[in-house]
């Protein structure tokens, strides 16, 4: 006798990442809280990948660059990362002039191709 297996398609399990919402601007004297929290979240869901959303973060400076880059280093230390949703595109430049680089939501990570994207083929250039 064999088993065939469940008919249709296959139970998935697909964990979306946990989400931590950043609403306005923070402190110094909070940001060590907010490191608790990703490392929290990354050990009680078992997720590799923190998402922070900062579209509530307030004007972009020094002081939001500094709590990513201990957030970042909290989820490393904990052994995921984290992810940004929503940033400011002044954020993102300034992230990139103190040297920091995030995953972005929606943005395709480095060596894919991004979403929705069809390379142009010519017409006299040979199949590959």
């Amino acid at each position: 006798m064999s088993y065939g297996g469940p008919a249709g398609l296959p139970h998935v399990d697909a964990k979306t990442p946990p989400v931590l919402t950043l609403a306005r601007p923070v402190t110094r004297r909070e940001v060590p809280g907010w490191c608790d929290d990703v490392r929290s979240l990354l050990r009680t869901t078992g997720a590799r990948v923190v998402v922070c959303d900062v579209g509530g973060l307030g004007p972009p400076g020094l002081g939001a660059v500094e709590l990513l880059a201990r957030l970042e280093l909290a989820a490393r230390r904990a052994g995921g990362r984290i992810r940004l949703r929503d940033p400011d595109p002044a954020l993102l430049a300034l992230l990139d002039l103190v040297g920091l680089r995030f995953q972005v939501e929606g943005q395709a990570e480095q060596g894919e191709p991004a979403l929705g994207v069809e390379e142009e083929v010519e017409p006299c250039d040979p199949a590959v």
